[in-house]
C-alpha cells in the first residue's frame, strides 16, 4: 500500500466578520439618511415655491441592471416652465465619511437626487432584471412627493395535460 499526501485542503479558520455589527452600523446609517430627509425636503420645496414652481414630475425606466431618470419637467399650474439655476442646500452622507456633507445642487438636481434617493431606500434594486418604471410628482404646495411604480417581471405557467 502506498500513502498519498492527503487531496483536501485544511478547514478555513473560523470568520473574525462580526455581522451583527455590520448590520448595525447599516441601520445606523439608514436611520441617519432618514433623518436628513425632511430637511431636504423643507429645502426642496421652499426653493420650488419661490421660483412659481408647483409641481414636478419625474419619469425613470431601468431593465437589465441599469436604470436612469427619462425626464424632469416643472410645471406652474398648467404651464410647463424652465428651472432656475438657483441652488438649494442638499445634506448627504457619504460611504467613506459620517459627517454630514452639505451640497449645493440646483432644483433641478435636487429633485432628481431625491428620486433616486426615494427610488433606492423603496425599491432598491428597481433597475435590475426586468426592472420597473414609473413617474414621481412633486407637489410643491402640498409639500409631498407621490410615486407611481411600475414593477416588470417575468412570468411563467405549467399547465400538464395526461390524455
Amino acid at each position: 500500500m502506498t500513502l498519498t499526501e492527503p487531496t483536501l485542503t485544511p478547514p478555513m479558520a473560523p470568520s473574525t466578520v462580526d455581522m451583527a455589527q455590520i448590520f448595525a452600523a447599516h441601520a445606523a446609517r439608514a436611520a441617519r439618511i432618514d433623518a436628513l430627509r425632511p430637511g431636504n425636503k423643507d429645502r426642496l420645496f421652499d426653493g420650488l415655491m419661490a421660483a412659481g414652481i408647483t409641481h414636478v414630475t419625474v419619469t425613470f425606466d431601468g431593465a437589465g441592471d441599469s436604470g436612469q431618470i427619462e425626464s424632469i419637467g416643472a410645471w406652474s399650474g398648467e404651464t410647463a416652465v424652465e428651472f432656475p439655476e438657483t441652488e438649494i442646500e442638499y445634506a448627504a452622507l457619504t460611504w467613506d465619511n459620517p459627517e454630514v456633507e452639505m451640497r449645493q445642487l440646483t432644483l433641478e438636481d435636487l429633485v432628481e437626487q431625491l428620486a433616486y434617493d426615494l427610488l433606492s431606500d423603496t425599491h432598491c434594486g428597481w433597475e435590475n432584471n426586468d426592472g420597473a418604471y414609473g413617474e414621481f410628482c412633486f407637489d410643491a404646495a402640498a409639500r409631498c412627493i407621490h410615486l407611481e411604480f411600475n414593477e416588470r417581471f417575468t412570468s411563467s405557467e405549467l399547465t400538464t395535460h395526461d390524455f
